[in-house]
C-alpha cells in the first residue's frame, strides 16, 4: 500500500429512498475512521436528506462527487474503490444496477465493484417487496453483493430511532470488516 493512501477507498451512494438517517449515521461513522471515504448523491436524495433530516447534505464532511460525473478514478476498473455502499438503495436503483444499466455515478460504481469483485453492499430501504424486487436482489447477491435491507433489530431495546438505525449501520460496518460497537451491545453480550 503506497503511503500517501488511506487504509482503503469506501464509496457511499446516497439513493433517493426514504431513510437518509441510515446514510447519515453510516458516514458519520466511517469518516472518523482512517479510511478514505467519498459520497455521491443520487439527483432526489439530496432532497430527501434536507426534508428528512432538516440539514445540508453538502456539510458531510468528506469529498463529494456529483452523480453525472464519469470523470472520477473510481469509475473506471483500473483504479476501483475497494468497497461501495448504496444507502438507503431505492429498488429503482437496484434494478439499474442488478442489470448492469451504469447511467449514474452511483450504479456505475457498483458496477464497478461486481465487475472487479469488489465489495458492494445494497442497502434497501422498501416495503414490501414484489416479485421484481426480489429477483433484482436474488441477481445481485448471485453477483456477489451483500444484500443487507434495513430492518432494524429490537432485542437490544434501542431507546430512539437512532438507536435502531443504529443496529443496521452496525451490520454495514461489520461487513466493511471495520471495527464498531453498536449503541445497543450485541446479542448474547453480557
Amino acid at each position: 500500500m503506497s503511503a500517501h493512501r488511506k487504509e482503503r477507498r469506501i464509496v457511499v451512494g446516497v439513493g433517493g429512498a426514504s431513510g437518509s438517517i441510515y446514510a447519515r449515521q453510516l458516514l458519520d461513522i466511517l469518516v472518523a475512521t482512517t479510511h478514505d471515504i467519498a459520497v455521491i448523491f443520487s439527483a432526489h436524495a439530496r432532497r430527501i436528506w434536507q426534508d428528512e433530516l432538516g440539514s445540508d447534505p453538502a456539510a458531510v464532511d468528506c469529498p463529494q462527487y456529483d452523480v453525472h460525473n464519469f470523470d472520477v478514478p473510481f469509475a473506471s476498473g483500473s483504479n476501483a474503490c475497494d468497497a461501495c455502499v448504496i444507502i438507503p438503495c431505492s429498488m429503482g436503483m437496484l434494478g439499474r444496477i442488478a442489470h448492469g444499466t451504469a447511467e449514474d455515478l452511483i450504479a456505475r460504481t457498483a458496477d464497478v465493484c461486481l465487475k472487479e469483485r469488489r465489495q458492494l453492499i445494497v442497502v434497501p430501504r422498501e416495503t414490501p417487496y414484489s416479485r421484481v424486487h426480489l429477483e433484482n436482489m436474488l441477481r445481485l447477491t448471485d453477483a456477489g453483493a451483500v444484500v443487507l435491507p434495513a430492518s432494524p433489530s429490537f432485542y437490544g431495546r434501542p431507546a430512539s430511532i437512532e438507536a435502531a438505525v443504529d443496529t443496521v449501520v452496525a451490520r454495514i460496518v461489520d461487513h466493511l470488516g471495520i471495527p464498531y460497537q453498536p449503541h445497543t451491545g450485541r446479542w448474547g453480550a453480557s
